[in-house]
Order: structure tokens, then C-alpha cells, then sequence
């Protein structure tokens, strides 16, 4: 299938590795010119084939400085996908051991990053009748599950996409979410990741942790989603062939939510 996405122009935020580079990856296939944001450049995201900027999105002019380094790289701008996210300190010991700080880090990463971007870039995008990806996590739909800090910040990140949906799709500009499961990335791999601090906590080796977590999960796959697979939807939704999908949020997580 032709995504009609060939000299498309888009910017990528969280493109170093994981689901981002996955993402990168894909669109630059797809015939996209790419700028990918990422605190590091990792050597994987130098030969990705796309514009590498370093940039700290939590910063409060980092979002502004990115889209205007992507305009004058690109020219102009068809797609942003926002996609950097997560943290380095997740609430892993519950709601009241999780102080201000963690709270704060949090919110800047994953939802205040995101509406700084869109700010940023929303007259290039309406220029182009572009369109807006959120990439945002189960954890939205299943608070309980997750770190409370990072399942709230998804939480409001998908309202945010609904609102600018209804505001901004009248001038031509498509914004939808993209919410994947537990998927294949440092997040759960790393020996110093997220769940390696889980199965610490808990007394059990990581990959016995990691076994478990598609049946904890209730993952109807029986396995973990593979960055790729998120990264061939974000590119759908990306393309001409979804200009009709707006507002939607497009859960990819094995069957993990079981609610309609």
C-alpha cells in the first residue's frame, strides 16, 4: 500500500531509540523527511537516515528552538508526532511515596511537552493541513496498573488530543493518539529500566518478571508488542490513507484492555 507520505515532512520527539526510532524508521522508509528530537543521539538514530537534533523538551524554550530547527531543516511541516515520554524516576512505590518532584518531571515529559509542541508547531501544520500523533500508553485506560504520575499525564494527554481535534480539525489539521501496551523497549528491558526495578522490588529475576507481564497484563498475544508495530500505525495514521480518522485513539496492546 502507498502511504503517499513521500516527501512529506515530519518531526519525531523521543527518536533515539524504542518506539521512537522504530517510528523514524518507518516514515524515512516511507519516502518521509524526518527531523528526530531526542536528549541523546544514539548512533542508531545517526543512521536512521533522518535530521538529528538534541533537545531537552522539558525545558522551557526547548519545544519552541526544535519545531523551529525542523522548519528550517524541512521547509515546512506535514506531521508531528509526539512521542517522547515516560521518565527517569517512575512512581514505583505507590501514590504517597510519590513526592512533588516526581510528579513534576513527570507532567513536563509526557503531557506538557506535548502542548508546548503542538503550540509551537500548529501554524506550520495548519499551513499544511497537517496532522498530530500523541503517542501515549494503556496505562491511560488502566490507571491502577501503572505508575500514577505517568498513567494520569497519559490520561490528560488524550484529552488534550480530543480537544485539539475538535478546535483545530475545522482548519484542516488531524490530531489522533496512538496508545500501545507493554511493548518491547528499555522501558522493560533495560537492567536498569522500569520493570528491572519492579522485579527488585518484588525478589524475582527480570526475565522471570518479564515473562510474566503479557499474562499479568492480560494480554489476549501472550506477548509483548514489538516497537515496529506501533511504528507501521503511526505511519498509517500519518498518511493520506487515514484523512478521514480524526479524534480517534488507536489502541495496540496485545488485548490488554478489555473495556469497549
Amino acid at each position: 500500500m502507498d502511504l503517499q507520505l513521500s516527501e512529506r515532512t515530519a518531526l519525531v520527539t523521543g527518536g533515539s531509540r524504542g518506539i521512537g526510532l522504530a517510528i523514524v524508521r518507518a516514515l524515512v522508509r516511507e519516502g518521509a523527511r524526518v527531523v528526530a528530537a531526542a536528549r541523546t543521539i544514539t548512533p542508531e538514530l545517526k543512521a536512521s537516515g533522518a535530521v538529528p537534533v538534541a533537545v531537552d523538551l522539558t525545558s522551557a524554550d526547548g519545544c519552541e528552538r526544535l519545531v523551529d530547527d525542523a522548519l528550517g531543516a524541512l521547509g515546512g511541516l506535514d506531521v508531528l508526532v509526539n512521542n517522547a515520554g515516560g521518565g527517569d524516576t517512575y512512581a514505583t512505590d505507590g501514590f504517597l511515596a510519590t513526592d512533588d518532584e516526581v510528579w513534576r518531571r513527570s507532567w513536563e515529559l509526557n503531557f506538557f511537552a506535548p502542548v508546548r509542541m503542538v503550540r509551537a508547531a500548529l501554524p506550520a501544520l495548519m499551513e499544511r493541513r497537517g496532522t498530530v500523533i500523541n503517542i501515549s500508553s494503556v496505562g491511560a485506560h488502566m490507571p491502577g496498573r501503572g505508575p500514577v504520575d505517568y498513567s494520569t499525564a497519559k490520561a490528560a494527554l488524550g484529552a488534550l488530543g480530543k480537544a485539539l481535534s475538535e478546535e483545530f480539525g475545522p482548519h484542516g489539521v488531524r490530531v489522533n493518539t496512538v496508545t500501545p501496551g507493554p511493548t518491547r523497549t528499555g522501558l522493560y528491558e533495560d537492567p536498569d529500566g522500569y520493570a528491572a526495578r519492579r522485579a527488585r522490588q518484588r525478589g524475582v529475576p527480570h526475565a522471570d518478571y518479564l515473562a510474566r507481564v503479557p499474562q499479568g497484563m492480560g494480554m489476549t498475544s501472550g506477548r509483548l508488542v514489538e516497537p515496529e508495530e506501533v511504528a507501521d500505525l503511526v505511519a498509517f495514521l500519518a498518511s493520506g490513507r487515514a484523512s478521514s480518522v480524526m479524534g480517534a485513539d488507536y489502541v495496540i496492546d496485545g488485548g490488554a484492555l478489555k473495556a469497549l
